[in-house]
């Protein structure tokens, strides 16, 4: 028995950011060191929100991983499946900061990244089927063997939310063919698909936001999250549909918006919200971290997020 309300699945390092906004990374000499990873920032996202929250992956036999082990446990997330790959250093990403709407990101992952090797036969399939959420990022069907764990990991699951975060990231896939292919099949083991228009274009070759939505959901998800930018965000089921303006905030570092976005909205799901107060909470969790210049050190608690919305848990 697992015991877990969300397990995460996949992308786990370090993040070097750095300390100052609007420098040329090659002019950068203050960098600060972070947990990163979208499914790693996610778990810390959810269990931000009181969620009993566990990730599976990898890192390498290096100080780096050691970091990652202890800060997961700080955090509040369990660690028990993150296990060292002896051969692989823990990767390491950088990233530049130009508010508001550029954020240049470098993944040091080659040859390969210790998250990419997750085996099947590593897996507690009895822990990923119990867990009431299971979150997986498309980085993790990038690369094989961790393909085939994902694949498995979606094959043992007999109940609750199973999320594919999109994900899409071009540096970390052969081809944006590669990727449709692989990612259009796991959307049919499915129940929520999360992605932005670029991302819902590769997985399902729309990106109007409608079309978008419907071909997710008929790939075979009950609901599909797209998320629109300025826009703000487009949620759709068999019979809904909702749409939430952005939340206004300045913007310092948009990187981690996404996976605060993630983590509440694994809580929203698992609380069993209507859709649309399900969706806003999400949506300002993002916003909240957009403001912030970290990933996972500054995902919000949820009463920072109700105040923001201008109420509260009890409304």
């Amino acid at each position: 028995m697992s015991g877990f309300e969300v397990v995460t699945m996949g992308r786990l390092g370090v993040d070097l950011y750095p300390q100052a906004v609007g420098v040329p990374l090659a002019e950068v000499d203050t960098f600060g060191r972070y947990l990163g990873g979208s499914a790693a920032n996610v778990a810390v996202a959810a269990a931000r929100h009181g969620r009993r929250t566990a990730l599976v992956s990898r890192t390498g036999a290096d100080p780096f991983g050691d970091f990652l082990h202890t800060a997961l446990r700080g955090y509040g997330v369990d660690d028990r499946w993150v296990s060292t790959v002896p051969d692989l250093p823990t990767p390491i990403t950088f990233c530049e900061i130009f508010p508001p709407d550029d954020f240049p990101i470098w993944f040091y992952r080659r040859p390969s990244a210790p998250d990419l090797q997750i085996r099947p036969a590593e897996l507690d399939a009895d822990a990923l089927a119990a867990a009431d959420l299971l979150w997986l990022t498309g980085t993790g069907f990038s690369a094989e063997p961790s393909r085939a764990a994902h694949q498995t990991a979606l094959g043992v699951r007999r109940g609750g939310h199973t999320v594919l975060d999109l994900d899409y990231r071009p540096a970390l896939w052969p081809d944006r063919t590669e990727a449709r292919a692989v990612l259009s099949a796991a959307l049919g083991a499915a129940t929520v698909a999360v992605g932005n228009l670029d991302e819902c274009e590769v997985a399902v070759g729309e990106r109007n936001p409608d079309r978008a939505a419907e071909a997710l959901l008929a790939a075979g998800v009950r609901l599909a999250v797209v998320k629109q930018g300025p826009a703000g965000v487009l949620a759709r089921t068999a019979d809904e549909r909702v749409v939430v303006p952005p939340v206004r905030v300045d913007v310092v570092n948009g990187l981690g918006a996404g996976d605060a976005f993630g983590g509440a909205l694994c809580h929203g799901l698992l609380s069993g919200w209507p859709l649309a107060r399900t969706v806003a909470f999400a949506n300002a969790a993002g916003a909240i971290v957009a403001g912030r210049l970290a990933c996972s050190d500054d995902m919000p608690y949820p009463d920072e997020v109700w105040a923001l919305l201008g109420t509260t848990a009890d409304d």
